[in-house]
């Protein structure tokens, strides 16, 4: 390996807005990380659906597609 072009190698401190906290070692130059989702709380790892609604996205999607509309559904019966 060439001398001095590669980065420097530091330690890192993790913390999870769910409290968990992990060391680990990266190129960043900045001794700690803040992040949203770790392997404690990632549903994938834990089996638990949870779902992250920012400003009622969800209630505002299901809101405007969740329900049939009363044209769409008379359409259909006068195409049939």
């Amino acid at each position: 390996m060439k001398p001095e072009i590669h980065p420097k190698y530091n330690e890192v401190h993790i913390t999870c807005s769910c409290g968990n906290s992990f060391s680990t070692r990266s190129t960043m130059q900045k001794s700690s990380l803040s992040i949203e989702v770790c392997s404690s709380c990632h549903p994938f790892y834990t089996g638990k659906q949870k779902i992250v609604d920012t400003a009622g996205r969800v209630e505002k999607f299901k809101q405007k597609y969740g329900k049939l509309r009363p044209s769409q559904g008379s359409q259909n019966e006068q195409s049939a």
